[in-house]
């Protein structure tokens, strides 16, 4: 697997040799203390220890065979590496101290559902606590070779050691050898043999095969006989509810398999998915990828389960796999409108706008009237600070669902970014007509009254805003605005103190309160604001300005030439408006009275240089 993709894109391995020359990569570039897991088939970890130090002869390569369960990795790994050089441990056989530890039947140890579990396998417990003294005391490159099973322990039920993983890495088998080892295993079949097992060889076996019928180059055919091979060894372990599963899993006809895969994409539901625990969107995934392996599956069908796959991803935001996932759907139904447009928003959360609005445009074209690729246009557009097209895809969208609140919001945000504002409340109206809870129209209906000084309507609008939604700091800080508009400063500086309850790096809020304490002839504390408004964005030029203005009231001049430097820094053109150097005599000759004759000739040459006329 990719190391930058996600750990949930298991159904879109890369090609064997790829995968293994990135591994080799990462190993070839790392020195000292890493992670790595690799994730193959028993068969593949034999050839790949062979195969490693042929491939890096510069690098000293050992391996660690566990062979049975454990809890303490550290102390075995310093007896192992006492008087050696090693530069690179392969550790293989970790599964035992899983297995050993499970207390379920071996059958539903296998169903990846964590949530189940009670406590924490000891050994993952002591990596997750040993972590740092992996890491101080042993500059080794450390490649954990396990089975997808353990690899989904580690994410679950070891994070804090997973988390420091360099890489993780798929070894994807090819066809022949998927061939030949399902060949090996259903000869080595034998129910009396399998009697003969412990119940940890029993599940070393059980997930052998349960791998290979995974695997994506697995027959039809074969796929059933090993299917057949699961029944039979939890048979012996007397699981029969399990063991009938899988054999009815061997006998799925097409019927069956359209009609669970039918059911599921019945059930999907986009905003169902946000309501799910993340350890239910895991089962849920797992569901639907179980189903999407079936050998009855049909293209169709297969592309609606990837759609629903990303759409999962998108609800955690793991965006990447997510597109990674519409793209595998639109390579079996490249006219699915809805893969296109789904994408758009995997791309948007990236940030990848144009792109985003190219995918949109994509599903469009498929389904002309696609109301919610219009709307996710238009805000792409939007982000992309091209207003006017963003008014012409929202026009578009309600044009087809004329009753949608959320369009007719964005709708108005749009007009009064052009400077629509009459007509921008009439779409507010609209929305909130549709709508009466909807905080978003509420609040942006107050900029649009506020901006055409209809401060009293605004403050109502807001308040009606955070009726709503009680904490919205934007709502509070517009309220503030409205009330500074009216001259009610007291008030506006209450309701700003609000907003920075709520968000208390809000530098808007902190510069708008500057403001009216400004007004107030408050200009110490003036300063204090425009200090907090700046720690958070030390680039506001208009802070500066303002900084400035309070400390020529205070006498200041120091500060106002700190502040003028800095903005002068920040934005020049602005320093030639400013209203506060019209008459430049007066600073000057308040720098020279203070003894900074040479700190008044500087800035006497700084106005000449900007242009600046009395």
């Amino acid at each position: 697997m990719n190391p930058n993709l996600s750990d949930w894109d298991d159904d879109l391995p890369p090609e064997p040799e790829e995968a293994y020359q990135d591994l080799l990569r990462a190993l070839k570039r790392k020195s000292g203390f890493g992670l790595f897991f690799v994730q193959c088939t028993p068969v593949e970890a034999d050839k790949f220890i062979v195969k490693l130090p042929q491939e890096i002869p510069q690098k000293k390569i050992a391996v660690l065979r566990l062979v049975e369960a454990i809890d303490n990795l550290y102390e075995r790994v310093v007896e192992f590496v006492k008087d050696k050089q090693v530069d690179i441990l392969l550790i293989k056989g970790l599964e035992y101290s899983l297995y050993k530890y499970e207390k379920r039947s071996f059958g539903e140890i296998t169903e990846g559902q964590f949530s189940n579990l009670t406590s924490v396998p000891h050994i993952l417990n002591h990596l997750n606590q040993q972590r740092e003294r992996f890491r101080d005391d042993f500059p080794i490159t450390f490649i954990f070779i396990l089975r997808s099973f353990s690899i989904n322990y580690f994410i679950h039920r070891a994070p804090d050691f997973f988390d420091w993983r360099s890489g993780v890495f798929e070894l994807p088998t090819t066809p022949e050898l998927v061939e030949e080892e399902s060949n090996r295993l259903l000869l080595e079949a034998d129910y009396e043999e399998y009697l003969k097992l412990s119940t940890e060889q029993k599940i070393d076996k059980f997930l052998e095969i349960k791998d290979l019928v995974a695997e994506r180059y697995q027959t039809a055919n074969c796929k059933a006989s090993l299917l057949l091979e699961l029944g039979t060894l939890l048979i012996t372990n007397k699981e029969y509810e399990a063991a009938v599963a899988f054999y009815d899993q061997a006998l799925k006809t097409p019927e069956l398999v359209e009609e669970e895969s039918n059911r599921l994409l019945l059930e999907a539901e986009y905003e169902e998915y946000f309501k799910l625990s993340t350890e239910q969107k895991i089962d849920k995934f797992l569901e639907i990828k179980d189903l999407l392996a079936e050998r009855h599956q049909t293209a169709n069908c297969k592309a609606s389960l990837l759609l629903e796959l990303g759409t999962l991803l998108i609800t955690i935001k793991e965006y990447e796999a997510a597109i990674a996932f519409y793209d595998q759907a639109l390579k079996f139904q490249l006219d699915n409108h809805q893969a296109w447009g789904r994408r758009g928003v995997g791309l948007g959360s990236l940030e990848r706008y144009e792109e985003e609005v190219a995918s949109y445009d994509k599903a469009i074209e498929i389904k002309p009237d696609y109301h919610l690729a219009w709307y996710h246009r238009g805000i792409a557009l939007k982000d992309l600070g091209k207003w006017k097209e963003a008014l012409a895809s929202w026009e578009k969208a309600i044009e087809i669902k004329p009753n949608d609140d959320s369009t007719l919001n964005w709708l108005g945000n749009a007009l009064d970014k052009l400077g629509q504002s009459e007509e921008a409340i009439i779409c507010y109206d609209q929305a909130i007509a549709l709508n009466p809870n909807h905080p978003h129209a509420w609040y942006n209906r107050g900029i649009a009254l506020r901006n055409l000084e209809r401060n009293e309507e605004a403050m109502a609008s807001y308040d009606q805003a955070l009726k709503f939604k009680p904490d919205d700091y934007e709502a509070w800080n517009g309220k503030g605005n409205a009330l500074f508009n009216l001259r009610r400063y007291e008030e506006a500086i209450a309701s700003f103190d609000q907003a920075l309850k709520f968000k208390p790096d809000y530098n808007d809020a902190w510069k708008n309160r500057g403001n009216a304490l400004f007004n107030l002839g408050r200009y110490e504390e003036t300063i204090a604001s425009y200090d907090q408004a700046l720690k958070f964005k030390p680039d506001d030029y208009e802070a500066w300005y303002y900084h400035a203005a309070a400390s020529i009231k205070l006498g200041c001049w120091r500060e106002v030439n700190s502040s003028i430097s800095k903005l002068i820094e920040i934005n020049p053109d602005f320093v030639r408006e400013m209203s506060y150097i019209q008459n430049k005599q007066i600073i000057t000759s308040w720098l020279r009275k203070l003894g900074l004759q040479k700190l008044a000739q500087i800035w006497t040459n700084f106005l000449t240089s900007i242009g600046f006329r009395r």
